[in-house]
């Protein structure tokens, strides 16, 4: 445990510990040098006083030891793949600097209990843990979507993640490993790891770093769960009148889980999964009916659960096929290692054009270049999108490919409104491709159309198991303040992302309220899987949450639009408005 603070501490005084502690060449000040850190890759930025790059679990304890000492706030920040400003400042309203750091340095996955189990440390991401865990015929939590993008296995922890897998569930564990301030302003490090490490923290972290444990020193505690172990009887239960999943689900909040950085984790324990053969297949219909009925049956008379369930409107297909091809092509041909180092590339370009007063100039070069190429879906998929508005992505594991292929040949026999196929290998992992570039395209629209667009309202929503009536009717006088509409999602788990492109003149904050009173009148919950960040205020439930784990509200503060004064006082105006949301 470390003292409170007593005395202040300069500017200039706390830079010298930060550089001490990890080398002058990590620790970052400056708008250039900081952009892409403070500066969050869909929404949200602000200023900070410095970025601090620690490349050792110790070194992390040690900055964080000392901006909390000096009474600065810290931001916490891994991959920075959020969509929802949670891991960046939020313009400049804070009545402290903020120290961010950045822990991408301090890579590892240690897999335990012969491959069952790992222990992820915080530079640790889905893409690197997906391949280690491949030799052994096993996957995480999470693959494709946020792995492609760089994504920190212990963000989608902090986020409680949802994913498109449906016997999985949020990301969820009760083994950590973390710090605390607690509300005298001590520092605690908290091990609930279930691995016997040592007792200070130096000796505690430096174990773990080096893997400096054995089997004999792993408890193996079933009270404490290293997965959601409640999900696949949830999303089974279709009648039941309330969502599957959601961020503010208290019964998911627990210490590290959903804790949207209000701690400070050093480490996390999961369960991993068995990885099945696997069969692909795609239906279309013209009636949303179709997909209510081909859902309900999978969930509940299959065996297995289904692996994946994914919808696509016609709409969003067609803007994904244009404005994500470059997404698509750079996954397809070169794999998902390779994306996160685009998508830096192309932040540090678009970073020096703009100090040019050059906005956008990346994103209208690819998209030049990429309308000229060819098609890259395959002929099926192109004749499905022709004839049918619905699209639903089915992956099921083999053992149970049969019953599905009969329930479908049965349902859709002699249909006017609907039919399927079954993929080959190149169609189902394709499909899935489209499915996942989608989610990025709207933001290429939004910077090719910026004279005809606004901006992006984007939610991501979960209705409830029994509800027939998933397809959203809009009023007309908000329908006609939109140019498109993209609805998309995790179809079995009844978790949908709705991106609404809205015409230049309309205001988005006050659509996206609008949307929010409509939602509420479907009793629907929202954010489902993307956390609150700074779009979304925090439920009653999750807000008291977080006032749990950081009493000082030392940690991220203003998350889920909450206070962001020291100890909770409401000491600073909220700047910006909406036009940082998807603007900047």
């Amino acid at each position: 445990m470390t003292a409170a603070p007593t005395t202040p501490v300069s500017r200039d005084a706390l830079l010298a510990q930060l550089r001490a502690a990890v080398g002058p060449a990590h620790v970052l000040t400056g708008d250039q040098a900081t952009r892409r850190f403070r500066k969050g890759h869909r929404t949200g930025e602000g200023p900070v006083l410095a970025v601090v790059r620690p490349a050792s679990l110790w070194e992390q304890w040690q900055v964080l030891e000392a901006a909390v000492a000096a009474d600065r706030i810290v931001i916490m920040q891994a991959a920075n793949t959020g969509l929802t400003g949670g891991s960046t400042p939020d313009g400049s309203g804070y009545d402290r600097e903020i120290v961010l750091i950045n822990t991408l340095r301090i890579t590892g996955v240690q897999v335990i209990s012969d491959g069952a189990q790992v222990v992820c440390l915080p530079g640790a991401t889905l893409d690197k843990l997906e391949q280690v865990l491949a030799p052994l015929g096993r996957e995480p939590h999470s693959v494709i979507g946020s792995s492609c993008i760089g994504a920190s296995v212990l963000g989608g922890i902090c986020n409680n993640s949802g994913g498109s897998l449906v016997r999985r569930g949020p990301a969820y564990t009760e083994l950590a490993l973390y710090a605390q301030v607690q509300a005298d302003g001590t520092l605690a490090l908290v091990n609930h790891l279930g691995i016997a490490l040592g007792a200070t923290p130096q000796e505690i972290l430096t174990r773990l770093q080096n893997g400096d444990y054995h089997e004999a020193d792993i408890a193996h505690d079933a009270q404490r769960a290293a997965s959601d172990p409640r999900y696949a009887a949830a999303v089974r239960d279709v009648d039941q009148d309330s969502p599957a999943r959601f961020n503010a689900d208290p019964s998911r909040l627990f210490e590290a889980s959903g804790s949207a950085g209000k701690l400070c984790l050093f480490a996390v324990r999961l369960d991993t999964f068995p990885k099945v053969p696997s069969t692909v297949f795609y239906i279309g219909s013209n009636a949303a009916d179709d997909l209510t009925e081909v859902r309900r049956h999978l969930l509940t008379a299959l065996p297995e659960l289904p692996i994946a369930g994914e919808y696509i409107h016609r709409t969003a297909y067609d803007i994904g096929e244009r404005y994500g091809k470059d997404t698509f092509l750079l996954i397809d041909r070169l794999g998902t290692a390779r994306v996160p180092a685009a998508f830096a590339l192309k932040s540090r370009i678009d970073g020096f054009f703009e100090r040019l007063g050059v906005r956008g100039l990346s994103d209208r070069v690819i998209q030049t270049l990429t309308q000229w190429l060819p098609s890259h879906l395959p002929a099926r998929m192109r004749q499905w999108r022709e004839r049918y508005e619905h699209h639903l992505l089915l992956r099921v594991s083999n053992d149970t490919a049969e019953a599905t292929r009969a329930f479908l040949a049965s349902y859709f026999g002699g249909s006017a409104s609907g039919a399927w196929f079954e993929c080959d290998a190149d169609e189902g992992r394709k499909a899935f491709l489209h499915r996942f570039a989608i989610a990025g395209a709207a933001i290429r629209y939004r910077e090719i159309h910026r004279a005809q667009v606004e901006d992006i309202v984007a939610l991501d929503v979960a209705l409830r198991r029994n509800d027939r009536a998933w397809v959203e009717q809009l009023p007309a006088d908000v329908e006609a303040d939109m140019v498109h509409k993209l609805y998309y999602g995790h179809f079995f788990c009844h978790v949908f992302h709705q991106d609404y492109i809205v015409k230049k003149g309309v205001d988005p904050l006050a659509m996206e309220h609008r949307m929010w009173a409509l939602l509420d009148a479907r009793r629907a919950e929202y954010p489902a899987e993307h956390n609150v960040g700074h779009l979304y205020v925090a439920k009653p439930a999750l807000a008291d949450f977080y006032r749990s784990l950081d009493p000082s509200n030392s940690f991220n503060p203003g998350i889920g639009h909450t206070a962001r004064g020291k100890n909770w006082e409401a000491c600073c105006d909220r700047p910006g408005g909406w036009s940082k949301a998807y603007s900047e």
